[in-house]
């Protein structure tokens, strides 16, 4: 074994293992990270009492609750916000699929009673094609105006990163006689 390698040997058998003070200074970071974690992880709303006894059945409601957005809170769905009205369209979904409803059928009736803007998910159709369109044609419009900006502009000379305009031929070739007979 060389010199070094016996040396690195020895300082790795020196430093120590981790300790029972050194685990408990590891401990309360841990616990603040969980909680942290636990905090950012989806809060779902559904309370045990609002469940169906038939997993399928309530599969089904959580699925067409996703969906569907909470009147109150708007940028929730009905499956992820507190509000008491999301809870009465909870039980409403819940009890149109025990009486037999499709899927389709729960959201149809939904939709019939509260509009088209209960859905999160809207359909394509002429009264929402411009909500469809609305990111393609600001993105268009983006890009058009980058374009206009960074492109190359015909016409007039551009100033130079100095501010000052190009030499036009006749000053260039005025130029070039000046220092021709001052060299």
């Amino acid at each position: 074994m060389s010199g070094a390698t016996e040396m690195r040997a020895a300082r790795c058998a020196r430093q120590p293992g981790p300790t029972g003070r050194h685990r408990r200074r590891l401990r309360g970071p841990i616990i603040v990270l969980a909680g942290l974690l636990a905090m950012i992880a989806p809060a779902v709303a559904v309370e045990p009492g609002e469940m169906l006894a038939d997993p399928r059945l309530e599969a089904r409601a959580r699925d067409i609750s996703a969906g569907l957005r909470c009147l109150v809170c708007q940028n929730q769905s009905i499956d992820d916000s507190h509000a008491p009205l999301a809870r009465d369209l909870r039980q409403l979904v819940r009890e149109r699929l025990v009486a037999g409803d499709s899927d389709q059928r729960v959201r149809d009736y939904i939709v019939q009673r509260y509009g088209e803007f209960v859905l999160l998910r809207p359909p394509l159709n002429l009264e929402t094609v411009l909500l469809w369109l609305a990111p393609l044609l600001l993105l268009a419009g983006g890009a058009a105006f980058a374009y206009r900006q960074l492109r190359p502009a015909s016409g007039p000379a551009r100033p130079t990163a100095s501010g000052e305009a190009p030499l036009t031929p006749d000053e260039q070739r005025r130029l070039d006689e000046i220092l021709k007979r001052d060299a």
